[in-house]
């Protein structure tokens, strides 16, 4: 009956809240940790009580001790459960409505420097493999893309001309975004040198291919933007969310307002994008000592 209760539920999650593979993945595992601790104590989730909950609650932060950001999701997914079995009226009430998920830490993302960003951006590729990871930089800065959303970005989706691309993002959900003209040309430098390359045989009507002309995987990015930031002496490690941050940093910082930037960036939540508005502290300083009366 309980696997049955989690297919249901996953099923749920994919088809009507329309979550990415990896968060439903996520939350099937985590309701069935829970299942499996509610059998140990002799009963179901339609009968756990906020007792119980509560029970978990400590188990997973006490005795299991794990970090705040992982009890917050696991008690955010079972939450989500508990939805979902008020909606299949399963249940008549919630158990979960008086609990409380542990407060997080916001985290203000780090992003790189304008001046990091012209030496990555002006890296004298030669290979094709180098062109290839100055595009992605190029794309990732210019439309804040999702590792995922760049890696599976087809030929049809991407429009030069108008200066846009079509993203897919968490569900399946659809943005276009647009890209300026520099991006443009070197995305279409880089598609001429692609098809050259490729001249002649069968490969993946993604934009970004690996040598064998299949899609490119997302550790091969990860790899490759490594790769170019050691070669363009940049201190902090490279990574594909790191452009994202950039992205909308450096759009905040040039006087975007958030609702732009959270359509833009494919947020489903506005709070989600105001985190960025905590950036730039030597930016808000200079703000504040150029239009203050005293400053």
């Amino acid at each position: 009956m309980d696997e049955l209760l989690r297919e249901d539920f996953e099923n749920h999650l994919t088809f009507e809240r329309q979550l990415s593979k990896n968060t439903v993945m996520a939350y099937g595992s985590d309701v069935a940790s829970f299942l499996e601790y509610c059998a140990a104590h002799e009963t179901t989730a339609e009968k756990a009580t906020p007792q119980l909950l509560d029970q978990y609650n400590y188990q997973l932060r006490r005795i299991e001790g794990l970090e705040p950001a992982s009890v917050f999701r696991k008690m955010e997914a079972i939450k989500c459960f508990y939805k979902f079995l008020l909606i299949e009226e399963k249940i008549t009430e919630d158990p979960t409505r008086f609990l409380k998920s542990p407060k997080l830490a916001r985290k203000i993302p780090t992003q790189l420097t304008r001046e990091e960003m012209d030496r990555l951006l002006n890296y004298p590729a030669k290979t094709l493999a180098e062109k290839r990871t100055v595009t992605i930089v190029e794309l990732l800065y210019a439309a804040g893309l999702r590792v995922s959303e760049l890696i599976n970005l087809r030929l049809e989706n991407v429009d030069t001309e108008q200066g846009w691309v079509l993203a897919f993002g968490k569900g399946g959900k659809q943005r276009f975004v647009p890209i300026h003209k520099e991006a443009c040309e070197k995305l279409e430098q880089y598609l001429a040198l692609r098809k050259a390359h490729f001249l002649g045989k069968e490969v993946g009507s993604e934009v970004f291919l690996n040598k064998n002309g299949k899609k490119i995987s997302r550790i091969s990015v990860w790899k490759d933007l490594a790769d170019l930031g050691r070669k363009a002496n940049i201190r902090q490690p490279l990574h594909p969310h790191l452009f994202r941050h950039t992205f909308a940093s450096h759009l905040l910082q040039g006087g975007a307002d958030l609702r732009s930037l959270q359509e833009m960036l494919g947020h489903a939540n506005l709070t989600t994008t105001q985190i960025y508005t905590h950036l730039d502290v030597t930016d808000l300083k200079n703000k504040h000592k150029k239009y203050h009366p005293r400053g």
